[in-house]
């Protein structure tokens, strides 16, 4: 078999291989993979009549038909379409229209480009991972190079004639990877299980990846729960990877099972991956992201759920692979809520919110924090103030895009983190053309439905571990007017009121979860302050006071982005605002 293990499932193929990949056009024409393709494809013109069918002139497709049609491609290859019926006895009912089957041609090769594919190179230790580019040369840049040029061959065969416009897709796989078994050092006998699971080393991707996630947005919050998922979860070794991340300081190993490999591997735009010294020690939480439902019913109230296993110093989450769950933001904002319980377990406060360092003339800078909730503006004002202060801003450098943490250290000076390289942004809050300005470097999910994203990095991991002394602490405000009692920037006065209007967390939804119009949640973080109430208010408490002892400015921007109308103007004011604070403080 010249694809090893192969498998489709639904709208993907997963192809894993251990040394080689199909190397001509007659091993990948008669590959099991090919014909099972074909079968598909046929499946699918079957299913509504289509004329294609035509090129086979009966109704009746057999095993047989399909593989007189594989043997005519494979001359086809070799020697013009007028001379295939005299080596190929039978093959003369596809050459009785040529145009009809030049279009069946073309039909199944655009078929094939229309899975998400993947490729798996399992790779033993010391061995693959150590030579990448060697590999990936040798396995997706070969494929799309062979699965091209057969292509053109067969169809310049057919028609006699050469294609005056060459269009250079991806025709091979979209995403490979270097995958290799590791032995992580886990405390406890159920984690040992995780083990069995490849962990990711290498990927390479073509952006822009175009990828149709199950749903388009994420329900309900997670569920802290009493029982270890982990002592009932089962595991198939063959339908999992690991994504080992590195999100801020902590190593989360990201388990993801095949049914969502293609928002596993969008991880790549969001998280920094693990080095091989990371994964010597411990990792400090671990997370099976497409798990089977049953193997989690009656933990808890709902199915997205955490545990904290205090006795070996463990965050373990799991979430189903049902389609209900097939929207990154499962995947992400678990990750984060597991960040974030560590850190207020530690002692750290963290926060909902952008981080960026903004450099101006005359050596001023400002490091700046925008909190607040999803859809509150961060990302769009941010943007805005890019774009506005583009002749008066030396450089705007982010740390954060969406989580991260605050310390206080020794000299009582407030020190600002991130967690994330990427940024998960709605496009339709982005300025127009901004998103193809980046189009080289993104991923983009389901762009034809409402709250379409697009993945795609921001910041470099060295950066965002730094720290950064924090000057402005601001609370996004997308649903109030602005009048004289409600400027577009408002210093608040007092660590009490900071507070109040920090912890109500009121925003105007954006539709990107199931919540409409104005709500209120815990700090705008319900992800780990919300389900650690108690121990985040000492925290905020104590931190907020830290702030208003620093001097920093703290207040409230009103950009108006859940109002509609102010989708582009909000933002932009807001920023402008921004921008005459920074020269004059």
């Amino acid at each position: 078999m010249n694809f090893g293990d192969f498998e489709i499932l639904e709208n993907k193929v997963i192809i894993r291989i251990k040394d080689r990949i199909c190397e001509n056009a007659e091993e990948l024409l008669n590959s099991a993979l090919f014909f099972q393709v074909l079968k598909h494809c046929l499946k699918n013109l079957q299913r509504h009549n289509s004329y294609l069918l035509g090129v086979f002139v009966k109704q009746d497709i057999t095993d047989q038909n399909i593989e007189m049609l594989v043997k005519t491609l494979n001359f086809l290859v070799k020697m013009t379409g007028d001379l295939v019926p005299n080596v190929e006895k039978g093959s003369e009912i596809f050459f009785s229209d040529k145009a009809l089957f030049n279009e069946f041609v073309d039909y199944l090769y655009n078929y094939w480009r229309s899975f998400d594919r993947f490729i798996i190179c399992e790779s033993q230790e010391n061995n693959q991972e150590k030579r990448p580019y060697r590999i990936f040369n040798n396995t997706i840049e070969q494929l799309t190079h062979l699965v091209r040029a057969v292509y053109r061959d067969i169809q310049e065969n057919i028609t006699g004639t050469h294609p005056r416009i060459y269009r250079q897709v991806r025709a091979g796989a979209e995403i490979a990877s270097i995958a290799v078994s590791k032995t992580i050092p886990f405390k406890a006998v159920e984690y040992e299980k995780l083990n069995s699971i490849p962990l990711i080393r290498q990927i390479l991707i073509y952006p822009p990846l175009i990828l149709n996630q199950t749903m388009n947005k994420r329900s309900g919050t997670f569920e802290r729960i009493k029982e270890n998922p982990l002592r009932k979860v089962t595991l198939n070794k063959k339908e999992w990877l690991c994504y080992p991340a590195k999100v801020g300081e902590l190593i989360i190993l990201i388990y993801v099972h095949q049914k969502f490999y293609e928002l596993g591997y969008s991880l790549c735009n969001l998280f920094e991956l693990a080095e091989d010294d990371d994964l010597t020690r411990k990792p400090d939480a671990v997370y099976c992201y497409g798990i089977n439902k049953k193997d989690i019913e009656g933990l808890g109230k709902s199915l997205t759920v955490f545990y904290e296993d205090q006795a070996n110093d463990m965050m373990v989450a799991a979430v189903p692979n049902d389609d209900e769950f097939g929207y990154f933001g499962y995947l992400k904002k678990m990750v984060l809520t597991l960040y974030n319980v560590i850190m207020i377990k530690r002692g750290i406060l963290p926060f909902h919110g952008a981080l960026l360092k903004i450099m101006m003339p005359n050596n001023k800078k400002a490091t700046m924090l925008l909190m607040g909730d999803t859809g509150a503006g961060k990302s769009e004002t941010i943007e805005a103030m890019r774009d506005l202060g583009k002749n008066e801003i030396q450089d705007m450098i982010i740390i954060a895009d969406d989580m991260g943490s605050i310390k206080i250290d020794a000299n009582k000076d407030v020190i600002g983190y991130g967690t994330e390289i990427g940024a998960f942004l709605r496009l339709d809050d982005l300025k127009a053309g901004y998103a193809f300005g980046q189009i080289d470097r993104a991923i983009i999910m389901s762009p034809n439905k409402v709250n379409a994203r697009i993945v795609l990095p921001v910041t470099t991991f060295e950066r965002l571990i730094s720290g950064h002394k924090i000057d402005f602490i601001l609370y996004a405000n997308n649903y109030e007017e602005i009048d004289e009692d409600h400027p577009i920037v408002e210093q608040i006065d007092s660590p009490e009121k900071a507070l109040q209007i920090f912890r109500e967390g009121t925003v105007m939804s954006k539709g990107t979860t199931t919540t409409t119009g104005l709500v209120h949640s815990y700090f705008a973080n319900v992800f780990g302050p919300y389900q650690y109430k108690e121990a985040h208010d000492k925290l905020a408490k104590k931190y907020f006071q830290a702030f208003f002892g620093k001097d920093i400015f703290i207040g409230q921007m009103r950009t108006r982005l859940g109002i509609s109308g102010y989708e582009r103007k909000g933002p932009e004011e807001a920023a402008r605002e921004l921008l005459e604070i920074m020269k004059n403080r």
